[in-house]
């Protein structure tokens, strides 16, 4: 099989595409703030958010140490560009500024989107989206503060999973927990650009493990939560 070489390059972004994440917060007037991100990742019941340390959302998320992760699918991807150069902050950062953001307060409307009242944290979840995360903060990491130019400029958010909300269409029918990979279609974003996912292209090695054998303490720890209990 012939090969082709590398080069190299130096893009002003590594975004190779990962899901979009709505992430809802709650403001200091009691607010909801809704904010897309991609800079996420899961490990079992845990994800880690990368977020810019000025944003509302990060400092809504020091602020009140809980969160909703909202998951929209491949057809609200209108619904998510109009929050795009959107920011809950006013005054808006100076650097947002130069990038063309501007102040709405009231995301959901801009969105086109539902709040619905969670089961343990106070921010809402987003009823379009078909999976829905409800999170609180555990730990919070500086990220690049080694260097004097970035440091304090982007902190990662460790937060765990208290409740995980699907609709019955991503759901494997008779299952009591088990997603169907092949109803659930996320939005992507790779280099700022929004995208879906086709079918399955491979058989998967990894898919031969049970999914119960994945299944950590967290899950157990998230059924002692309470309905009504912020956190």
């Amino acid at each position: 099989m012939k090969t082709s070489a590398h080069t190299p390059i130096e893009p002003g972004i590594l975004y190779f595409g990962t899901p979009v994440v709505l992430i809802s917060s709650e403001n200091e007037d009691a607010s909801a703030n809704l904010a897309p991100m991609s800079s996420a990742f899961w490990l079992g019941w845990r994800a880690m958010l990368g977020l810019g340390a000025r944003s509302k959302t990060a400092q809504n998320l020091l602020r009140t140490r809980e969160c909703v992760l909202n998951l929209p699918s491949d057809s609200l991807a209108a619904a998510v560009d109009r929050l795009a150069l959107t920011t809950g902050s006013d005054p808006v950062p100076p650097g947002k500024v130069k990038r063309g953001y501007f102040h709405v307060a009231d995301k959901f409307s801009r969105a086109g989107l539902t709040p619905v009242a969670s089961e343990t944290v106070s921010p809402p979840r987003v009823a379009e989206c078909p999976v829905a995360m409800e999170a609180v903060v555990e730990a919070v990491h500086p990220v690049a503060d080694e260097d004097p130019l970035q440091r304090g400029g982007i902190v990662a958010f460790e937060v765990r999973v208290q409740r995980v909300f699907v609709h019955e269409s991503v759901r494997v029918p008779g299952s009591a927990y088990h997603i169907d990979p092949d109803a659930w279609r996320p939005l992507i974003m790779s280099f700022q650009k929004l995208y879906g996912l086709g079918s399955q292209v491979h058989p998967s090695t990894l898919a031969r493990i049970p999914e119960d054998l994945y299944r950590g303490p967290d899950i157990e720890r998230a059924r002692s939560v309470g309905v009504g209990s912020l956190g």
